[in-house]
């Protein structure tokens, strides 16, 4: 019933009061904010493309991981070798086995069990309870053992590498002062560095950071040739030795004892300060006890010779031993500034990674363009909100100001839950509550339209009011939980900035069907109370015309082969042009790039044009973007792996750096983008299976397949519009193509409900006959949900910045061909698979004749 009892009427105002305080500390300064209570210190963090900073994702070098291990294992069966007194030669196998070939075959069980230790399981962990076993043994013939790294064993160490990295990642961060940096495991073998309020100039020495093993250690000098010698002669070092180059212009080579005397493992601390003599910047270390005794006796026995301070394979610098040092402290000079003296102090204080990991993404938006993305959002929220606000008070007077207060309410409310579930907000969230608020209004729609029909149809205003908000508060759930589910599936199978609108999304449903059967029906009971109205209120202007009888089934005959032909054309021109996809799908890198000097992006851009084509990094695009002054460079991927595209950034920084700003930076390895393309893909059909089991559930099977193919034509319609246009296709595209699923069969499920529910009620009618009563019964409510949309839409393909400009577009286009297909494309194919007035269930008859039933008793309220 209409009527609210009291507990009820404070419980839905207490709810929407919480929503507007909980919002309320998004609005305030950090002065503002710092002094309320702590319950209430809840906001939206907003993520990095709208405070600027670097998003990284790093990939444990697996190769170099196991090539590591082999090293590792030949060292340890050579030491077993030696302690048993087997005599026997090793051999590599396949990268991942070693074969032992013993001279004696009678000493094979001597052997087994000298190498019981490093075949025992490693020891396990409280989560699996049991070790892994890191080696197997075999022995394929007489004398011949081989030993194997298992997968298992692989993975294990990928996993525990990745584990250490962690740690090592936060240290080096933490010493730089960042203010609440975010480093996390991806999947098993990846690890997520987010740094906020960083610039896109800073990018390389944070990665310099993040990337360098930060492996030292101290080695003595060998006698035993000379390097030049060696290297013009093209001999190798003799066995034992290794020649290390000093980081010099020319490099400086050192013939060095492969073996350390110490290693960085053995060190403290370390931190950079300045010569007192020179005042050159300098590196003082100190280490552990051990560390202190190898030290001294090393120095002790070396006095007058040089040794080699050594950092991932460089001589950082060659000293002489002056005089024994007993302290445990030392220092290391070099070619130093006062940043790489004090990012050296920080990689050794942090401590090495346990593995070589690479760059495989890389996304970087300068603290500028984010502010610029924010005011961009903002505009388009405001515009798009009060548009949307004139509109409703337009179509229905009295009730759109209801409306509009209810959808007040669901903003707020959706602010509110997004900051107590410290949710980021990001562009494409932006995007989700502008999107809110224009499909948030359906709800309504549908409650006003089917009241203005029941009173049509001579119950009077208490009746109309009850049996509106019961008739469609099942359309309103039906419609609503098919976009929840591709909201779902994005937040699943999306990633980053697309998760957040898929999570903005999502909370704007619950909020969406919450405020419009409670807040809408409190409000409208309290007017019906208060006011006790007679008739419906005006409408000031009439948009859609009353009782509508337009055929629409006799212009299948048109359509039909309309969008046969319109599928087909876009499946050719996806095969023939194909799409012009984005960095995300096909790799490579993009910057947006302001010149510092030059007044227009024109003079830029053909300035970059001649200083990239004296670097070979393959195809390049530069043109305008934005604004006047903002230039969009693309860089083809380079097809030789993650690393030849960090090559390719660092070559193009290199050259325009000293001249041009760099507001954001975009690079995707092959490893990424292959990933992408596979799971953007598998998004779009999960969303079509999850949805159409979902009305096959709840519908009828002809409903069911009637609702995806329809669907289908859309997104493909769609997928031929960016084809032909050659629009950038990126991970944002996917996720505008999963709304305009959820918004498609928001607009079917709508219709389909009213036929199903026609079907229950006119026996003898034909299906065509059906369909066109009920298509024109919601033609007013369709079209009202598409011009709400639309203004929302609108605002912020204009107002919210060329980023989501593809991504606006390719939603707008999906509202317009959303609501084309549910009324000549899906109403149509239920006559194509002959769905006749008898199709329903026994169990959807139960259901509709308990609702009509539960419809008639209504009795006017008392509200006394």
């Amino acid at each position: 019933m209409l009527y609210f009892s009291k507990w009820k009427i404070v419980a839905i105002l207490l709810t929407v009061l919480a929503g507007f305080i909980f919002a309320v500390p998004n609005l305030l300064n950090e002065r503002q904010f710092a002094a309320l209570p702590e319950t209430l210190q809840n906001k939206l963090t907003l993520g990095l493309d709208l405070q600027g900073g670097a998003h990284l994702l790093m990939q444990v070098d697996e190769e170099g991981l196991v090539k590591e291990r082999m090293e590792s294992l030949r060292d340890d069966i050579r030491v077993k070798l030696r302690e048993a007194g087997v005599r026997g030669r090793q051999s590599v196998q396949n990268g991942n086995a070693i074969q032992v070939r013993l001279n004696d075959a009678s000493q094979t069980g001597a052997m087994r069990t000298a190498m019981e230790e490093i075949l025992a399981p490693t020891q396990g962990n409280l989560l699996d309870g049991l070790g892994v076993v890191e080696v197997e043994e075999s022995n394929p013939s007489e004398g011949v053992l081989v030993y194997t790294l298992t997968e298992d064993g692989i993975e294990n160490r990928v996993r525990n590498s990745v584990t250490q990295a962690i740690d090592v990642f936060l240290r080096r961060i933490n010493e730089l002062g960042t203010a609440e940096p975010i480093v996390q495991r991806e999947g098993t073998n990846r690890v997520l560095v987010q740094y906020p309020g960083l610039s896109a100039d800073e990018i390389p020495r944070l990665k310099g950071l993040l990337n360098a093993e930060a492996k030292l250690s101290f080695h003595s000098l060998s006698n035993a040739a000379s390097p030049d010698d060696l290297l013009n002669s093209g001999r190798s070092a003799p066995p034992g030795t290794e020649i290390v180059f000093e980081d010099s212009d020319p490099p400086i080579p050192y013939l060095l004892n492969a073996r350390p005397v110490l290693t960085g493992d053995e060190l403290v601390d370390a931190q950079s300060g300045f010569d007192q003599r020179t005042g050159e910047p300098l590196v003082f270390f100190r280490f552990n006890a051990a560390g202190s005794q190898k030290f001294a006796r090393f120095t002790s026995a070396n006095v007058g010779q040089p040794f080699a301070i050594v950092l991932d394979e460089t001589v950082l610098s060659a000293p002489r031993i002056n005089e024994p040092i007993i302290g445990g402290s030392g220092q290391i000079s070099g070619n130093f500034t006062p940043q790489t003296s004090n990012d050296l102090a920080v990689l050794l204080s942090a401590g090495a990674l346990p593995a070589s990991f690479e760059f495989v993404e890389e996304r970087t938006v300068g603290p500028g363009l984010g502010a610029d993305s924010i005011s961009a959002g903002t505009s388009a929220a405001l515009i798009g909100a009060v548009l949307v606000l004139i509109f409703m008070i337009v179509a229905y007077g009295l009730l759109g100001v209801i409306a509009n207060l209810a959808l007040i309410a669901n903003i707020a409310m959706m602010i509110a839950l997004l900051s107590v579930l410290g949710a980021t907000l990001t562009l494409p969230g932006i995007a989700g509550i502008v999107l809110t608020m224009g499909m948030a209004v359906d709800a309504n729609v549908l409650i006003y339209e089917r009241i203005r029909e029941e009173r049509a149809n001579g119950r009077n205003i208490i009746q109309s009011f009850d049996a509106g908000f019961r008739q469609a508060f099942t359309t309103i759930l039906d419609a609503n939980i098919t976009t929840l589910i591709a909201a779902i599936i994005l937040f699943f199978l999306g990633s980053g900035p697309v998760r957040g609108f898929a999570v903005t999304l999502g909370i704007g449903i619950f909020t969406t069907v919450f405020t419009a059967y409670t807040v809408t029906r409190l409000f409208v009971s309290l007017w019906v109370k208060f006011k006790r109205p007679k008739e419906l209120p005006s409408r000031l202007f009439g948009i859609i015309p009353e009782n509508t009888s337009i055929k629409f089934m006799k212009d299948r005959k048109f359509s039909f082969p309309f969008s046969i032909a319109g599928v087909i054309g876009s499946i050719l021109l996806f095969a023939i042009l194909g799409l012009n996809f984005g960095i995300d799908f096909k790799g490579g890198t993009l910057f947006e790039v302001k010149p510092i000097n030059q007044a227009t992006a024109e003079d830029g851009i053909s300035d970059i044009r001649a200083k990239l084509a004296e670097i070979n990094v393959g195809e390049v695009q530069v043109q305008e973007f934005g604004g006047t002054d903002d230039i969009l460079i693309r860089v083809e991927s380079q097809g030789l792996g993650d690393g030849a595209e960090q090559s390719a950034e660092a070559k193009v920084r290199a050259v325009l750096e000293d001249d041009y700003q760099f507001r954001r930076v975009e690079v995707v390895g092959p490893t990424v983008s292959n990933e992408l393309r596979l799971w953007g893909s598998l998004s779009v059909v999960a969303a079509l299976m999850a949805i159409m089991i979902y009305i096959w559930l709840r519908f009828e099977w002809q409903f069911a397949l009637g609702a995806v193919l329809a669907t289908l034509h859309d997104v493909i319609f769609t997928i031929g519009i960016f084809s032909i246009l050659q629009l950038e296709f990126t991970l944002a595209t996917i996720a505008a193509l999963l709304t305009i699923v959820g918004y498609s069969l928001n607009d079917t499920v709508v219709v389909y409900d009213r036929i199903r529910e026609n079907l229950r009620k006119y026996k003898k009618k034909t299906i065509p006959d059906l369909i066109d009563l009920s298509i024109n019964q919601m033609l007013s409510r369709t079209i009202l949900t598409s011009l709400t949309t639309l203004l929302a839409l609108f605002s912020l393909y204009f107002l919210g910045g060329p980023v989501l400009e593809s991504f606006t577009f390719a939603m707008i286009f999906g509202v317009f061909i959303g609501t084309y297909s549910s009324i000549f494309v899906a109403a149509p194919l239920l006559i194509l698979f002959k769905l006749r007035p008898d199709a329903l269930s026994r169990d959807n008859k139960a259901k509709i004749d308990a609702e009509k039933k539960a419809t008639e008793n209504t009795l006017p309220v008392d509200f006394s």
